[in-house]
């Protein structure tokens, strides 16, 4: 499940603006989320798909060089491993004088909101950008 990368800079969002991902949950994304963060409460592992919120966030909207904010996620049901989760990241509002985007984020298996909440994040402008964003190659 890797992203193409697209970068936006803040000139280029507008209300509105819409990516989704769509990923299905394997038993192994369950056990590497358990290895990565340490948490191995039954209850906390199903947890890993609000990561894919970040993965929208990072790589398509809007992409490399934003910067995580802060994020509310309100867990309303529960993920199971063969579940396909899909996400949905929405620009709500555009806060122009701290270059800053409101973003809804909304995942859903089939047509159950699992997980929903914003995020707040920091969008490069592109006439202040003084050195190019990093390549990441596939």
């Amino acid at each position: 499940m890797l992203l193409a990368l697209r970068t936006l800079y803040f000139e280029d969002l507008s209300v509105g603006m819409t990516e989704r991902l769509s990923k299905t949950v394997a038993s192994s994304d369950v056990v590497g989320f358990a290895e990565v963060t340490g948490d191995r409460n039954p209850i906390h592992l199903s947890e890993h798909f609000a990561s894919l919120i970040s993965a929208v966030l990072g790589t398509r909207l809007p992409g490399p060089g934003a910067v995580y904010i802060s994020q509310t996620l309100n867990f309303r049901a529960p993920v199971r491993i063969g579940d396909t989760v899909e996400v949905v990241v929405t620009v709500a509002e555009l806060i122009p004088e701290k270059q800053r985007a409101r973003l809804s984020c909304t995942c859903s298996v089939g047509d159950d909101v699992v997980l929903d909440g914003e995020a707040l994040v920091k969008v490069p402008a592109q006439a202040t950008m003084t050195r190019p964003l990093p390549k990441i190659s596939d």
